[in-house]
């Protein structure tokens, strides 16, 4: 069977799962494919007389023998939430693989000289990204060329399968050919540029001044050399899976070494993984709307695979504030191969909301403690404070709110905050409090024990928060 007939099979097959027709966009997102792959499909479907389009904002489609029914566009109304995720058995990072990716920190530790963290995690997890893109790349292409040789230069047939697009000036053995020549980090942004180019998503996202003087070329090149043995270490799991580890694990690291700064784009994987495991995203739209490195996003991910979910099932929403951050959020969930929709500006998300109407099944959060300078003067009359205008003077409430402002119906949402949020009564932030209570969307809070993080002392809370859960009986 070809990729072509692959796909058609697997567009009747998610058709028929949404009852025989559907809006486009919900049916895309099922799929999980690029809007160009999707309507190729569609259309020789069409012509084939299988499936039928109906009208609608937006569209829709039905297969022949069903009525095609006016479907609006779905693109940002809620998914069902709350689907219970199969009790399949946890698969944990065993040691050896910690071990290994400690082993490979170390090493890389070791090239950094008198580099400062801030920038040599730059230059790493940009390799880390290079090697993983190609590695995906050669595979599929692979693949396109032992069943359909002309698919296998159809970029269509990569970004079905959420692969990028390398050209073959840019592909890791052509830079781990050169990596003892002294062009080499010209090689390596005359190839990220190249990536950049040809794939739309990635553009403003990359590191490209490896060239640079003051970086030393002969490290480079033996980074190279470290990283290309990645994969030849692997035992048993997939190279990109190992690849996503180990950009995990250095993101970590860095976020350690460079201390209080690291906090800004990294939550501890403690945290994290507690977080996820309470709210269980495991079907819908997920959200994050100060998403630092993606964290938030990469465990989700973990948990519908561990827990025999599809991840076609989940959406990925994100907003950040920081461009760097930004920048290592998107190869984060690249490296993991995770679909997602991205947004930066340097406002935030209380002052340009870059995903107003999205309505999100599950939310997880972990925005700077008690910001005192966040513009709140300016967002008095705001529609997202329905509990009472949060103080000017501190930022958490103003959160919470905004965050249960984006939930669905249905949704589920779990934030970290500094632990005074709790308890404290300033600036009418208890009776804001009050008043979520009362409504019922505050589900539990969590206390977390001491010097958890990396950027602050501060004790920390979790605040689990549910749209549809019923108000207290307070009389």
């Amino acid at each position: 069977m070809t990729s072509t007939e692959q796909k058609i099979e697997r567009f009747i097959a998610a058709l028929t799962s949404l009852g025989g027709s559907a809006g486009n966009q919900r049916l895309r997102e099922e799929l999980g494919w690029q809007d160009s792959t999707y309507q190729r499909i569609k259309q020789q479907l069409i012509d084939d007389g299988r499936i039928r389009a109906g009208r609608g904002r937006g569209g829709s489609v039905a297969l022949a023998t069903t009525k095609a029914p006016a479907v609006p566009d779905v693109a940002l109304q809620s998914k069902p939430a709350r689907a219970k995720p199969a009790a399949a058995p946890l698969k944990r990072e065993s040691v050896s693989e910690l071990d290994y990716a400690d082993k490979l920190w170390k090493t890389a530790d070791k090239l950094r000289g008198n580099m400062e963290p801030s920038d040599y995690k730059h230059v790493v997890l940009g390799l880390i990204f290079l090697k993983y893109i190609s590695d995906a790349f050669e595979a599929r292409h692979a693949a396109l060329l032992a069943e359909d040789p002309q698919a296998a230069e159809d970029k269509d047939e990569y970004l079905a399968e959420n692969i990028f697009w390398v050209p073959k000036q840019a592909r890791w053995s052509h830079l781990q050919a050169n990596a003892k020549q002294s062009s080499i980090g010209t090689l390596i942004d005359d190839a990220l540029r190249a990536i950049e180019k040809d794939n739309e998503s990635l553009k403003g996202v990359l590191p490209k001044d490896y060239a640079r003087p003051a970086l030393n070329k002969v490290m480079l090149g033996e980074l190279i050399d470290l990283i290309s043995g990645i994969a030849l270490n692997d035992k048993g799991g997939k190279p990109k899976d190992v690849l996503g580890r180990v950009y995990e694990y250095f993101l970590g690291q860095f976020a350690g070494a460079e201390g209080k700064r690291g906090g800004e784009f990294y939550t501890p994987r403690s945290v994290v993984h507690t977080l996820v495991e309470m709210i269980e995203p495991y079907k819908g739209r997920i959200y994050d709307p100060c998403c630092g490195s993606g964290g938030m996003f990469v465990q989700s991910e973990k948990f519908v695979n561990e827990h025999g979910g599809r991840i076609g099932d989940i959406a990925i929403y994100g907003q950040e504030s920081n461009y760097t951050t930004w920048r290592l959020c998107k190869m984060n969930l690249a490296v993991r191969g995770i679909d997602s929709d991205i947004r930066w500006n340097n406002e935030g998300s209380f002052h340009k909301d870059e995903l107003r109407d999205l309505k999100a099944d599950f939310i997880l959060a972990n925005p700077p403690f008690n910001i005192s300078d966040w513009g709140g003067e300016r967002l008095r009359d705001d529609v997202r404070w329905a509990f009472g205008p949060p103080p000017v003077g501190n930022a958490n409430y103003a959160w919470l709110q905004h965050i249960v402002h984006h939930l669905s119906p249905h949704g589920f949402a779990g934030v970290v905050l500094a632990n005074g949020s709790m308890s404290s009564q300033q600036s009418g932030e208890g009776d804001i409090r009050k008043a979520m209570i009362e409504a019922g969307v505050v589900d539990c809070m969590v206390a977390l024990p001491g010097q958890l993080f990396y950027s602050t002392q501060i004790p920390a809370c979790l605040w689990i928060l549910a749209k549809d859960r019923r108000p207290p009986d307070f009389e």
